[in-house]
């Protein structure tokens, strides 16, 4: 009877230790890192290099770069070696092991007609959203066109053409609730790429990336400089070049992980033990005020209030942008008066308004002939109806 007392005992407290350890140890950050093209799909092509080997080369050293030096950070390769894959299997990838952060990495190129195809250089870092230009929109049909190497993408990728501008505005309706951590990091990894591999800055911009869009988790793509150009194409095949580009991502990781520890911990309530030896963290930023829209001017001159009790109003979107833009700011192409909404990170513009949908439709022309990717959006209560 003793024996089986102390038997039991032992057993409830190894099963307390173990339950114990399963709730204080925390969920592995689990960092997903997509080296784009591979296999049959070369990417852009330099004098001798193809994209998809520089891009492997680079994932692979920030991979082990994380691994080595960043604890409780799971690494996870979309590939580790020169295969296919489609743009939808990446996403399902960086989804299906629950992901934290996505950074897909590629190599630029331009046209072969360019009279700069020789000259041009700089790295750049994307996020998901709508083009502002013909150069952000060509650099997403170039990364999203590798959908046609497969033989049902109509029906794969929900009839999505890469080709086609009318394309992309499927990417306006999408919810990015981690537009403003994908730009922030975008940032760091912009200075880092600066600061360490002396890369020219070409910034943070936004496109219609497929791969972007699936990915539940904050997410970046990047640019590392320029394949056509020779003296680029050297740097980034060189191991020294790769070892930059890699570090410099990882200095953008490092402190974007820092970040999220500490506003984990604020959430939880914990805060770690400071020592002399260990600097105090930063207070995690305020959220940031959602800024409710200017009264709209009619054409009589007179205010009307969005927030008005039940009222629906029609209102012609035709700009979202990370920035806030002056009143008179020559991107609107003359349209007067404007309004500016924010939704997340994102200040979002429209033009004219009217409590009737047939009212607004003459507007909505007006504006469709400077911005083809115009549409109409309800408001109610001062919020935006979807």
């Amino acid at each position: 009877m003793k024996h089986s007392y102390c038997f039991t005992r032992v057993l409830s407290l190894l099963f307390a230790f173990v339950l114990g350890l399963s709730v204080v140890s925390a969920k592995d950050f689990v960092l997903v890192i997509d080296a784009g093209h591979g296999g049959r799909d070369a990417g852009a092509l330099g004098n001798k290099a193809k994209e998809k080997d520089i891009n492997l080369g680079v994932a692979l050293k920030l991979g082990r770069m994380v691994a080595n030096n960043v604890p409780g950070v799971k690494v996870v390769y979309t590939r580790d070696k020169d295969v296919y894959l489609t743009l939808q299997e990446r996403a399902d990838k960086a989804n299906r092991v629950e992901g934290d952060l996505f950074i897909s990495i590629h190599t630029n190129s331009i046209d072969k007609k360019s009279p700069n195809r020789k000259t041009v250089a700089g790295a750049s870092t994307w996020t998901l959203g709508l083009h502002r230009s013909k150069e952000n929109l060509e650099v997403a049909k170039r990364e999203n066109s590798v959908i046609y190497l497969e033989n049902d993408f109509s029906t794969r990728y929900e009839g999505f053409d890469p080709n086609s501008t009318e394309s992309y505005i499927i990417f306006e309706f999408m919810q990015y609730k981690h537009m403003e951590q994908s730009i922030n990091f975008a940032s760091d990894i912009q200075h880092e790429f600066v600061s360490v591999a002396n890369r020219v800055d070409r910034g943070v911009r936004q496109a219609g990336f497929w791969v972007l869009a699936k990915t539940g988790m904050p997410a970046v793509l990047v640019e590392l400089d320029f394949i056509c150009n020779p003296t680029q194409e050297r740097f980034l095949t060189s191991e020294s070049g790769q070892t930059k580009m890699a570090q410099a991502i990882y200095n953008a990781f490092v402190k974007y992980k820092s970040d999220y520890d500490r506003k984990q911990n604020s959430r939880k309530g914990s805060v770690p033990a400071v020592t002399s030896s260990t600097p105090a963290p930063a207070p995690a930023p305020a959220p940031a005020e959602v800024e409710k829209p200017a009264p709209a001017k009619t054409q009589t001159g007179k205010a009307e209030q969005d927030d008005a009790s039940g009222v629906t109003y029609y209102k012609v979107q035709f700009m979202a942008l990370p920035r806030k833009l002056p009143a008179n700011s020559k991107e609107f192409k003359g349209l007067s008066p404007v309004e500016c909404y924010k939704e997340g990170s994102m200040y979002k513009y429209t033009y004219g308004k009217s409590t009737d949908r047939n009212g607004i439709q003459q507007q909505y022309k007006k504006v469709k002939s400077l911005f083809r990717d115009a549409f109409i959006i309800q408001f109610r209560d001062g919020k935006r109806v979807k």
